[in-house]
């Protein structure tokens, strides 16, 4: 797993800016794409919205209802994850192929920003949570859903292997841990990446007293048999004994923990009926509030659709229905997840969050991406 994620860094840096090296990021500054010339796709009459596989909701009830009031035509061109988006939006900047980005979290919308990947979207929305408007509050984006990021484990595989509740991460480095963690690429992965930011909090926060290099933790995981995949739907899906992937195929299983939402116990209860075995390790700084975004492309032909379904999705008549829409909290102030089946029973809440601005992440993500890979090959 190692080698093929060495490729995969390899073929993605040319084009995914998490992964250029200094020559390269130095190029595309000096480029100034705010100040390039880019080419507007042709009009087609089609709003054509760039996402990510998981939004299979989108495809569905969502889009038709926006379809239906507009009169306006929607495809929906998708990508493996937020990492794929951004990529995508890279490779197409002088000559864009979407109108509207959904789904870049706060992790990648700074590299967005940086390179000029968006344009003013033009809407005010009403009654949106202060949570989803602290990381950025600008013009070029706006937030839509938000969720903690943080490990998940199986409380029936740890009672069964007589294994203690983990107090610290680096209890994961154990030996009793040995092949039982799963880990989504942060070179590839949205919920990947926003637990390696967390990491970086955990081991660098003054008030720890367990403060060290993430990157000798990283190391440790690594030499303690962690399981590296490319996404989220492998890890929790292939490897994660807690989740619904054990009853799907091409489930692999052996992993007792692995990154996730800290209410996806509670989306595993709303989709059982009441029943989980999964749920949340919250330890202090080792998670990550993930808020993800929308706006029109650098470049888009179709901007007033955009703007439109931009206006729609973040409506509070729209918006609070994220919980089942995409399996993440509305932005809407006041609202919540819903109590059906338990799904707000089961889905667990954190007291203290890493707390990293988009600052700190634009101006060290790349070197957190090199030291990450160096620790796990």
């Amino acid at each position: 797993m190692k080698s093929i994620l060495s490729v995969l860094c390899m073929l993605l840096c040319a084009s995914l800016s998490g992964c250029l090296t200094a020559e390269q990021l130095a190029n595309v500054e000096n480029e100034n794409a705010c100040e390039s010339t880019v080419q507007v796709r042709d009009s087609d009459g089609t709003l054509k919205i760039l996402t990510y596989d998981i939004f299979q909701g989108y495809s569905n009830e969502l889009i038709e209802q926006f379809i239906n009031q507009t009169g306006i035509q929607v495809e929906i061109i998708r990508t493996d994850d937020a990492g794929g988006i951004l990529d995508q939006m890279m490779l197409t900047q002088m000559a864009p192929q979407a109108d509207l980005m959904l789904g870049l979290d706060n992790t990648y919308l700074p590299t967005a920003l940086k390179n000029c990947l968006l344009i003013e979207h033009n809407i005010t929305p009403e009654n949106l949570t202060q949570s989803s408007r602290e990381f950025y509050d600008g013009d070029l984006a706006l937030p839509f859903d938000e969720g903690d990021v943080c490990l998940n484990y199986d409380e029936d595989a740890l009672q069964t292997s007589n294994m203690s509740v983990p107090t610290s991460l680096w209890n994961l480095t154990e030996p009793e841990w040995n092949g039982k963690l799963a880990f989504p690429s942060p070179i590839t992965s949205s919920p990947g990446r926003a637990f390696l930011v967390a990491t970086y909090d955990y081991f660098t926060d003054e008030a720890n007293s367990e403060r060290g290099n993430m990157s000798t933790w990283w190391k440790a995981i690594a030499d303690n048999g962690a399981i590296f995949t490319s996404g989220w739907t492998e890890s929790y899906t292939t490897y994660y004994t807690g989740g619904y992937g054990e009853y799907t195929e091409g489930y692999i299983g052996g992993a007792y923990m692995t990154v996730s939402y800290c209410h996806s116990p509670g989306v595993e209860a709303y989709f059982a009926e009441n029943y989980t075995h999964s749920t949340s390790l919250t330890l202090p700084k080792s998670s990550f509030h993930q808020v993800e975004y929308t706006g029109v492309i650098h470049g888009a032909a179709e901007i007033d659709a955009a703007r439109q379904f931009i206006e729609y999705l973040t409506s509070p008549e729209v918006n609070v229905n994220m919980p089942e829409y995409n399996s993440m909290y509305s932005v809407i102030e006041g609202s919540d997840l819903p109590e059906t089946n338990g799904y707000r029973y089961h889905s667990d809440t954190i007291n203290t969050a890493s707390s990293i601005t988009d600052e700190i992440i634009e101006q060290n993500m790349e070197q957190w991406l090199i030291d990450w890979q160096d620790a796990t090959q």
